[in-house]
């Protein structure tokens, strides 16, 4: 994909790098090596804040295999490395290192917008349709937890772990308030198993990926591109709340750290 070559290689956006670490945190996740792999994603989130849109999946996991205090006590290893890795410029501007570090008020050009280019200028602007995003967000979020993750059988699989975090990344990047070029690198990767892991038919999944390609592949976006694009995300969120394909499990065991 000439885009992800581009940001991996001549444009050095942090985002490949954010998602570099993230996906070797995955690795340890998937092993149930909670303490590695919350220590490393906490590190990918210092990289890049787009991570914590795992969060909720990862909250969830933590809580269903390790119980809510050792999930509290994960949670604060990873503020503590926040707090570590952000102490220097705390002690120099703390109120404007915190305030810059979680501005939600700030406002994306229009220019860029991959995703919402067949939208008036106004309206992605407004403040309305980013709450109405946000809500949209938490309910996708609820949804998933309700008729998707609390029906997962225990322990949690690989398999299951990956689908959950996948799927949290997926609705966020889906009710993002704008995407540009460079964030697709933060589920390329995993769309398909995504995609796939629904019970939607394979010629559909093979469109869906076909279009999804294409879309972030044009520049400038259009309304044709980023309509398409949009549609393709609200197949792929509606799918994810449908029971998933049945595999044969296979079993991990904990192994704490």
């Amino acid at each position: 994909n000439n885009n992800i070559v581009s940001q991996l290689i001549l444009r050095l956006f942090n985002d490949p790098v954010a998602m570099l670490f993230l996906y070797l945190s995955l690795a340890f996740l998937i092993e149930k090596r909670w303490l590695l792999g919350c220590a490393i994603f906490s590190l990918a989130v210092s990289i890049k804040m787009n991570v914590m849109l795992f969060a909720p999946g990862l909250a969830f996991i933590l809580i269903a295999e390790t119980g809510f205090l050792r999930t509290c006590i994960y949670i604060g290893i990873c503020g503590t490395i926040q707090l570590l890795l952000g102490l220097p410029f705390l002690m120099e501007n703390p109120i404007g290192y915190i305030k810059m570090s979680f501005d939600l008020s700030r406002q994306f050009f229009f220019k860029w917008t991959v995703n919402y280019r067949f939208l008036p200028e106004e309206i992605f602007h407004s403040r309305y349709f980013h709450v109405s995003l946000l809500t949209l967000h938490i309910s996708l979020l609820i949804g998933l937890f309700m008729l998707r993750w609390k029906k997962l059988p225990r322990p949690l699989t690989p398999r299951s772990i990956l689908l959950i975090l996948m799927s949290s990344n997926f609705v966020g990047i889906a009710c993002a308030r704008s995407l540009h070029y460079q964030f697709y690198v933060w589920y390329y990767h995993s769309l398909p198993a995504l995609l796939f892991s629904t019970r939607l038919p394979v010629p559909l999944v093979m469109l869906v990926l076909g279009c999804v390609e294409l879309c972030w592949n044009t520049y400038p976006s259009t309304v044709l591109s980023s309509s398409v694009l949009q549609a393709c995300h609200a197949v792929g969120a509606i799918a994810l709340l449908a029971p998933p394909r049945q595999v044969r499990p296979v079993e991990v065991r904990d192994k704490g750290c």
